[in-house]
């Protein structure tokens, strides 16, 4: 069984949706998935932080066991966790949405696996998901790949928690994902989660950047990344464009090895919005 872990709220569906057709298309095995969707009601803060539907988790399942029957998706809702650990906590306006802060709660969740590959929701793989999956991460927390630009900017080795190969079992006995909510809890820091994770750990595995390549696509990259990034020209700006942006992924990065995902992704959206119109 491999296990995925996608958070978020109704807002990322697109990007789940893609994201999980990268992995099943670009997958050889026949060893069936499960994805874990954490998610969360906080329209207190902005009226878009809707949870993933049951609706839309139903429709990843379904569309997911057409790979393999025994694929599944199962939302958990972690309102109650949120609330009672980070409500009001400096970082819950962090310069991401609050929904970032949520992974740190994996250890507090009945039934997770030992072994979890956490993703953002902005990612898409370009080769099998076993190339990553199948890494050992005996005696580390967590596996991860340098941040693009933090490595420069930061430390050599500051990595980028968008796609983490996560030791649960033995992240539950270093107690990293406590001692990251208590930084979460005491103190505003500059990337939130990630640097409260990075402040927590004991021991990390750093994997290749082609495990987690936010600015690049080479042949040999694993997962690409959409992360917001630098452009030179025409002048020095920032974009955050998102694989669900087909058109934008097309004519800005000139990136066309994704189609066959993105194509079937434009029809189940309307298929999907179809059904929900009804």
């Amino acid at each position: 069984m491999v296990n995925i872990l996608f958070c978020g709220n109704s807002g990322v569906f697109d990007g789940m949706l893609t994201g999980m057709l990268s992995i099943l298309k670009r997958t050889a095995s026949s060893e069936p998935f499960t994805f874990y969707v954490f998610t969360m009601t906080l329209t207190r803060m902005k009226p878009d932080y809707t949870p993933v539907t049951t609706a839309q988790a139903e429709f990843l399942e379904e569309i997911a066991r057409e790979y393999n029957p025994e694929n599944r998706v199962k939302l958990i809702d972690v309102t109650e966790l949120y609330e009672t650990q980070f409500r009001g906590c400096p970082n819950e306006s962090a310069y991401c949405s609050p929904y970032t802060l949520i992974r740190l709660f994996a250890d507090q969740v009945a039934g997770m696996p030992d072994k979890l590959l956490y993703l953002d929701a902005d990612i898409m793989f370009n080769r099998d998901i076993h190339l990553l999956y199948d890494i050992d991460v005996e005696g580390y927390e967590y596996a991860a790949a340098r941040d693009h630009y933090g490595k420069y900017m930061i430390q050599p080795n500051y990595i980028n928690a968008g796609v983490l190969l996560l030791n649960l079992r033995h992240m539950k006995e270093t107690g990293i994902l406590v001692k990251a909510r208590e930084w979460i809890c005491r103190k505003k820091l500059t990337f939130a989660d990630q640097s409260a994770l990075i402040r927590s750990t004991t021991r990390k595995k750093m994997l290749p950047q082609r495990f987690n390549d936010q600015k690049f696509l080479h042949k040999h990259t694993v997962v690409r990344h959409f992360s917001k990034r630098l452009f030179w020209l025409p002048y020095p700006h920032t974009d955050n464009i998102k694989q669900w942006h087909v058109s934008r992924v097309h004519k800005t990065f000139r990136y066309f090895v994704f189609d066959d995902i993105l194509f079937e992704y434009i029809y189940l959206k309307k298929l999907y919005e179809r059904r929900t119109q009804k």
